[in-house]
């Protein structure tokens, strides 16, 4: 990468430590981050079977507050906002007219009429204009601000992850249910501590000031080292989400798209009143969508990556859309959309991979699901 494209890329708080671990960074979302430090294998181990630690500090926080912040936010996303208490978090939609998804984000109630939203890190812009316009045109009475670049986040994930934060904060972390929040310190910083991540396993989300950053990620890597605690890059974090399966903005789901082919349903609540998008959703749900986000295994020793051509008898019918090998399973795993007629658990799918037909299987998900969540 040349000098001056580095120089014209966003650098979080911690682009020094990565470049003392010898991380290797590459561009992603107008971002220069770390796709690896040790290995993604290594790490990606590193997480199932203990803990890793994430710099994720080139996601967007917004802060949405006032008296009307609860009806702005029941009209912008998909989820029911009044349902949440406060110190609880859930996943949600921000859609276009058309159903079509600008974004997909977690909102954090924090107070009385006191949101946190946060978003992609490549949608930033994009979600932050989208909001004020809505605001501005509907006449909302509360107020948007952006926190994105006041505010690291750092994330640690796996079994182990309670008992290496633990020592490290002020307040009892198993108090803090899945997707909720609290706030406390990790080490001197005052911190939102949340129970949510993008891996299939247990783990923190810690948003503070940027100011702390190198502190905390230095605190917690060498309070983590015994215990087989590794920093993880981009390259780890996207193959422990595609095996829980978790939607990728720009892969797996994007403007093009709807949650309800993405089987991203249950996040739209078509009972709450009226959102942005409901209209066009209720059409689709009426007659039922064309296709289907599906889980596969390759059947062979094949790797299906983004982009690659799903076809049937010949015909192009869809075509993948996040693809790696599966460390956790030993087999080779993606998600592709296909016509609904064709979605079936154990269907079969062809894979145009370099010019050569690959052979997969539609299988049920989550791919993976952690050994204290199995039934």
């Amino acid at each position: 990468m040349a000098q001056t494209e580095t120089a014209a890329l966003r650098k979080t708080p911690l682009y020094e430590a990565h470049k003392r671990l010898n991380a290797k960074l590459i561009e992603f979302g107008g971002w220069l981050m770390p796709v690896q430090y040790s290995g993604i294998i290594e790490e990606h181990r590193a997480v199932r079977t203990a803990a890793g630690l994430f710099d994720l500090s080139h996601m967007g926080e917004f802060e949405v507050r006032g008296l009307k912040a609860l009806e702005f936010l029941q009209y912008v996303t998909t989820n029911d906002v009044s349902k949440l208490a406060i110190g609880q978090a859930h996943y949600t939609f921000m859609l276009y007219p058309d159903g079509g998804i600008v974004d997909d984000l977690i909102i954090y109630r924090q107070g009385e009429d006191r949101y946190l939203l946060v978003v992609n890190a490549s949608n930033i812009e994009k979600d932050l204009r989208w909001l004020q316009e809505t605001q501005l045109v509907k006449g909302f009475d509360m107020s948007i601000r952006d926190q994105s670049y006041s505010t690291a986040l750092i994330s640690i994930q796996g079994p182990r992850s309670l008992e290496i934060l633990q020592p490290l904060a002020d307040i009892k972390l198993d108090d803090i249910a899945y997707y909720h929040c609290a706030q406390g310190k990790v080490g001197e910083a005052p911190a939102t501590i949340a129970r949510t991540g993008y891996t299939g396993e247990d783990g923190f989300e810690l948003f503070f000031n940027r100011v702390y950053a190198e502190k905390i990620w230095d605190l917690m890597l060498n309070a983590g080292k015994d215990q087989g605690l590794l920093p993880v890059g981009l390259g780890a974090r996207d193959t422990l989400r595609l095996e829980a399966k978790m939607a990728l903005y720009g892969n797996d789901i994007d403007a093009k798209t709807n949650p309800l082919e993405a089987g991203l349903g249950w996040a739209v609540k078509m009972d709450k009143g009226d959102f942005c998008g409901k209209a066009n959703l209720l059409k689709v749900k009426e007659k039922g969508p064309k296709q289907k986000l599906v889980g596969f295994e390759m059947t062979d020793k094949a790797i299906a990556r983004h982009g690659y051509p799903v076809t049937k008898d010949g015909k192009v019918v869809g075509q993948v859309t996040s693809g790696a090998p599966s460390l956790s399973l030993g087999k080779n795993i993606g998600l592709a959309y296909v016509p609904v007629e064709s979605s079936a658990i154990g269907s079969p799918l062809q894979i145009t991979i370099r010019d050569k037909t690959a052979e997969a299987r539609i299988v049920k998900t989550p791919f993976y699901v952690r050994p204290d969540k199995k039934k």
